[in-house]
């Protein structure tokens, strides 16, 4: 009932958003509008208050950073944006979101295993950062715990947007420490002045022997109408590593039990314990599959379009076990023993996913509203975890997410836009480790978004208001939540290019479902987790200040910010064990975060007009304290990178050094990590002599194969990074 009554729920809305635009899209007669601006790498933002269209040549691009939110011309209250596309995005590539954007300053990753990686952006991550596809959520569960994979194929990707600051609260209270913006093809977004537009990428990397495919082809059917179709596969083994799999510390632990075991005679859980005490050079069970593809169509009429689009996502990884936990289960009937690799014993997840899209954009005129902007998105997604080839528990989750925004005229001196939003899930988990009750959350917000002023002196505003349910039948608890938040930012253009600003902000953000409803078994993490039902609305004042711009030939951007929580909701090793497994709670408690971080970019030398050798250098660093002192766990240490690149017109030959500290101030029961250093080299060569559409590129990752953990990893202990990777890509576009 559950599910029909959803699925009702958003034919209706969709219906609607049709409703609102097609009438008017048959009336608009005048040729569309086309931005083909963008920018490779990551640098200030600028606003556009219409979305991008696909550059012809995506590696030929303008220094301007497109960023997706209407109706503003600065937004200046996203104060720490950063932009990833063309050579920068084939450069980062990798199979999950949160390993392809480490490299940008801010952001890090949870690292939990090769095949399952989040975005964790200024120390936040799970329910405080939203990964967005075009503005509506990804509706995976990848934001409930660190080893489920986020349902998003970066080879698909045209750009990504990492969206800190404020104003990011127009996307949901779930992005109080920022959002990561997906902006794919799937629904073209210009009408074409060719009869079709092919890309396709592809590489391999010898670290887990991983081979990679992918490509999109847009057609025009009719004047105005594009159909576009587009897939991928990924597929990686084991992934090599340079040293022992588990940490020092760990590995002491494990051979002294060893020695014991052998004392009482066991000599068969001793010789056990030192096989994986020793285990050194691969990490088991650390492959993936991975393969999606989808279609989508497009009208445009003057200046309104809308679009529609179908997905399907699948992918199969194995999950790396803690070494000596063993199964909770262990040694009862049907029972996998430990250490099992690859996917004959061990943990493993299969995640399947299909998702429907709309989008609208109904040009209104040259009154008060300029345009009316419709999104409806539909997911059924479903995971399964897998203990050897036994089914453990399958989560089956159902989402509906839909936006509607007024976008007001740009050009007077205030501009902005206004919308609402409603968001709807139903999750539930099945099998006899299902450790979170099948519950569902509504939600309803109205929000918007203002900015004022026509010279060096702006100010910008953003509210939001969410009224969100949480309900568990089957516990028979049903939880009301109000929230209101808003957002306040003033900026002054101090020279031509140099832009100073402050942004303050009060973001409150009601517990999610697994949050509340968590109690049991989670064996894919090895864990016990406990949630709490008289979870109160988690409440943050921020204030951030930042310097962007142009000095000279240099280009920065520079954020510092400070957060301070009431009823900070996180999730913290107890010290207990339950069933076998360590107890990890849900608790809360005040906290506050703060840090900086920050990108300068300059030429060092410039030898012709086509030649230059270019430097950039990028820090950041987070710190985040509870109550009395105690450190919330897993925060990312000071993190420095520095790179120099010689850039020709038919290449770009780069090296880069990138230095992360230890991180020695952990929460209870937490490890701490050592710093490490990693170099990397590339090459990328444009074959086509007149054609820059096609990039050939050759990487060599950790040249020196050191040994690397990060110190935001729920499996830092046993799940090193991946040692020296050759690697080579092909990304084409005509």
């Amino acid at each position: 009932m559950i599910r029909k009554t959803s699925l009702l729920a958003g034919t209706c809305v969709a219906a609607a958003a049709f409703a609102l635009a097609g009438p008017a899209l048959a009336q608009q007669n005048r040729p569309a509008a086309q931005d083909r601006s963008g920018q490779s790498g990551s640098a200030q933002a600028q606003d556009t208050s219409s979305d991008e269209a696909y550059p012809e040549d995506y590696h030929n691009i303008s220094p301007t950073i497109i960023v997706s939110a209407r109706g503003v011309r600065d937004l200046d209250i996203l104060a720490g944006t950063s932009v990833l596309q063309g050579l920068d995005l084939q450069r980062n590539l990798a199979g999950q979101l949160g390993d392809t954007l480490e490299s940008l300053p801010g952001v890090s990753s949870s690292g939990f295993s090769p095949g399952a990686s989040r975005p964790i952006l200024r120390g936040f991550s799970g329910e405080r950062v939203r990964t967005l596809i075009d503005g509506l959520g990804s509706f995976d569960v990848s934001n409930t715990s660190d080893d489920h994979a986020v349902a998003i194929e970066p080879l698909l990707v045209e750009r990504i947007e990492v969206l800190r600051g404020p104003a990011v609260l127009l996307y949901g209270s779930q992005a109080i420490g920022g959002a990561v913006n997906v902006i794919d093809k799937r629904i073209p977004r210009a009408p074409l002045d060719k009869p079709f537009h092919l890309d396709a990428a592809g590489g391999y990397e010898t670290v887990n022997d991983q081979y990679n495919i992918g490509g999109s082809l847009d057609v025009a059917l009719a004047p105005g109408l594009i159909a576009h179709v587009d897939g991928a596969y990924r597929d990686a083994g084991n992934l090599e590593i340079p040293g022992y799999v588990v940490l020092d510390r760990l590995r002491a632990d494990l051979l002294a039990d060893a020695d014991a075991e052998e004392a009482e005679g066991e000599l068969g859980e001793a010789e056990e314990l030192r096989e994986i005490a020793n285990q050194r050079g691969v990490l088991p069970n650390s492959y993936f599959e991975t393969y999606n593809f989808g279609g989508g169509l497009a009208l445009f009429r003057g200046d309104s379009n809308f679009g529609i689009s179908a997905g399907y996502y699948d992918t199969r990884y194995g999950v790396p076990e803690r070494p000596g936990a063993g199964h909770h289960h262990e040694g009862e009937e049907g029972g996998e023993e430990e250490g099992g690799e690859g996917e004959e014993g061990g943990v493993s997840i299969g995640l399947e996913q299909f998702r429907a899209d709309y989008r609208g954009e109904l040009a209104l005129g040259g009154g008060f509203f300029e345009t009316l902007v419709t999104r409806v998105g539909y997911s059924d997604y479903t995971h399964t975890e897998f203990e050897g080839t036994e089914v453990g528990t399958v989560f089956d989750t159902e989402n509906i997410e839909a936006r509607a925004e007024l976008v007001q005229n740009s050009s007077g001196a205030l501009r902005g836009s206004v919308g609402v939003q409603y968001l709807f899930r139903d999750f539930q988990a099945v099998g006899e480790e299902a450790f979170v009750a099948p519950n569902r959350t509504n939600q309803f917000a109205v929000f918007a978004l203002q900015e004022y002023g026509t010279g060096p002196f702006q100010i910008e505003g953003a509210a939001r208001y969410e009224a969100t349910n949480v309900e568990s039948i089957v516990l028979g608890v049903d939880r009301d939540f109000d929230a209101f938040s808003g957002a306040l930012g003033v900026s002054y253009q101090i020279e031509n290019g140099l832009r100073f600003g402050v942004n303050g902000s009060r973001v409150v953000r009601a517990p999610s479902g697994e949050e509340l409803f968590a109690n049991g078994p989670h064996v894919a993490t090895q864990q016990f987790e406990v949630g709490d039902t008289t979870l109160a609305l988690e409440k943050a004042w921020g204030v951030e200040a930042y310097l962007r711009g142009n000095v000279g030939p240099a280009t920065i951007n520079l954020g510092a910010f400070h957060n301070w929580f009431d009823n900070y909701i996180y999730l913290q090793e107890t010290g207990e064990e339950e069933d076998d497994l360590p107890v990890f709670a849900y608790l809360q408690d005040d906290a506050r975060y703060y840090g900086f971080e920050g990108e300068i970019a300059f030429p060092v030398a410039r030898f012709n007009d086509s030649l230059s050798l270019n430097a950039d250098l990028r820090g950041e660093y987070v710190r985040a304290e509870l109550d009395d002192d105690i450190n919330v766990p897993r925060i990312p240490p000071l993190g420095l990178s520095g790179a120099l690149s010689l850039q020709g017109d038919r290449f770009d030959v780069r090296g880069e050094v990138e230095w992360y500290d230890d991180q020695n101030k952990v929460a209870p029961f937490e490890t701490p990590t050592d710093g490490f250093t990693f170099v990397n080299a590339s090459v990328a060569f444009r074959p086509l002599q007149g054609n820059d559409n096609v990039t050939l590129l050759a990487q060599v990752q950790n040249i020196f194969d050191v040994e690397g953990r990060r110190a935001t990893s729920f499996t830092k202990d046993f799940v090193p990074l991946g040692g020296r990777n050759f690697r080579i890509s092909l990304r084409s576009s005509f």
